[in-house]
């Protein structure tokens, strides 16, 4: 029995090692600048997104053309490096929250956006972005890189001509009068919020917040004063103002109740809430101005206080529209112009190939 169990032991360590040996195996060379290898490994972490995304298993000629997209990447990724294009981790960090706290409504941390998912999905950001994209945060910042870096260099390469782009007053019109439901400002509130951490000393927290009400109440601080002060003060605290319209995103990213934010929506002008306890903070809100929904036109400003019209909003909106699809464009020609057989080498072909992209 010892030697049977012994023998199906060494049978899986074999395989496992075969297993190994095969995702080590590289397919091809990507060559315009250097030599990049792409294993098995590699493209199989490829096809698992793109599967995952798509919703079914790739098949080998789908992974073909995947292969053939990673071997197109390096090569602008190459060229990109070669011109000193680079973009720093903290740039590709800072890109990534922002776009995150567009979606849920609300500056936010990627900590206070963790604990958020946590709190209303029950899982982590890792796992909601795994779900959604098949990436993890870090393959996703990694993806986002990549795509900034190749994005830069084509727009290097390309400049002179992207800045001819325009859009015309007509097709500003035509965009409005074709989407003219969808311009509706909801209700906002421009709130002043003041954010005292408790760190490991809730009671200082406390103590601070409540003098900060204080003085806020009886005008021996102005909101400005506060804002100044708390980027220097011995005990952290986080305030400002901002714009708050009435959704659950909002209340999430204010880390309230939706019903709590709705009866806010009830307070008038100048409404100073007591101090409130969360379970990380304490705070305090002063209503500063509220914004009625409404119907927005051509002369109105796209969000209050915001001194951007409307018109001047969509002229933008086209026009950043136009400039990527003629960056894609741009794109292409740039990859056609180097993907020749003297920047990269297939190292499986045929039926080699086809044996290994068989998983």
């Amino acid at each position: 029995m010892r030697k049977i169990i012994l023998t199906f032991l060494m049978f899986f360590g074999l395989t496992g090692a075969v297993f190994a040996q095969t995702d080590l195996q590289v397919l091809a060379v990507a060559k315009y600048d250097g030599s990049e290898s792409i294993t098995v490994k590699q493209l199989k972490n490829y096809c698992e997104i793109k599967a995952k995304q798509i919703g079914r298993k790739l098949t080998v000629d789908e992974k073909k053309q995947v292969l053939e997209a990673l071997i197109q990447e390096k090569l602008i990724l190459q060229a990109a490096g070669k011109a000193g294009i680079a973009i720093p981790a903290s740039a590709i960090d800072d890109y990534f929250i922002q776009n995150m706290s567009l979606q849920v409504g609300a500056q936010v941390t990627e900590k206070e956006l963790n604990d958020m998912i946590v709190k209303s999905k029950g899982i982590t950001l890792d796992q909601l972005l795994y779900n959604q994209t098949g990436m993890n945060v870090a393959d996703y910042k990694s993806y986002l890189k990549n795509q900034l870096i190749m994005q830069q260099y084509i727009v290097q390469q390309k400049k002179d001509d992207i800045q001819k782009v325009t859009v015309s007053d007509a097709e500003v019109r035509n965009f409005y009068e074709g989407k003219k439901t969808q311009f509706v400002q909801t209700d906002m509130l421009k709130l002043f919020i003041v954010i005292v951490p408790k760190g490991t000393n809730p009671d200082a927290a406390k103590n601070k917040c409540n003098d900060l009400l204080n003085k806020y109440k009886t005008k021996k601080m102005t909101s400005d004063q506060i804002v100044a002060q708390s980027k220097t003060d011995s005990t952290p605290y986080q305030a400002g103002e901002m714009l708050v319209p009435k959704t659950e995103s909002s209340a999430v990213g204010l880390g309230m109740e939706y019903n709590n934010l709705l009866w806010l929506f009830d307070q008038s002008e100048g409404y100073v809430s007591d101090l409130n306890e969360t379970s990380t903070d304490y705070r305090f809100i002063v209503i500063i101005k509220k914004y009625k929904a409404k119907m927005l036109g051509l002369n109105d400003e796209a969000q209050p206080e915001s001194k951007v019209t409307v018109y001047d909003y969509i002229k933008q909106v086209l026009l950043q529209q136009k400039q990527m699809e003629f960056v894609q464009q741009a794109g292409d020609e740039i990859v056609k112009s180097l993907f020749k057989p003297e920047n990269y080498q297939y190292k499986k072909t045929g039926a080699d190939l086809d044996k290994l992209l068989n998983w």
